[in-house]
């Protein structure tokens, strides 16, 4: 498990602090992980649930309109 910092989840998600703020709050993001106890700790995102946020928007996205006709025909 890895966690990942503001900067390389901006990377990832091209996003501005506050709507990845808001997604997580309305549970449609993953929650970061406090890395400390005081009021000023480090925060992360687990990687591999970030990863899983973006494959879950790519596998919901539908095809663009005439793909069928894009396919290449198997051999």
């Amino acid at each position: 498990m890895c966690i990942i910092d503001w900067k390389t989840l901006k990377d990832m998600v091209p996003y501005c602090r506050q709507h990845i703020a808001r997604l997580e709050k309305v549970g449609q993001f993953p929650q970061r992980v406090r890395l400390g106890n005081g009021p000023r700790s480090r925060t992360g995102w687990v990687y591999d649930e970030v990863v899983a946020w973006i494959e879950a928007r790519m596998n919901d996205r539908t095809p663009p309109a005439g793909a069928a006709a894009l396919q290449v025909p198997a051999e």
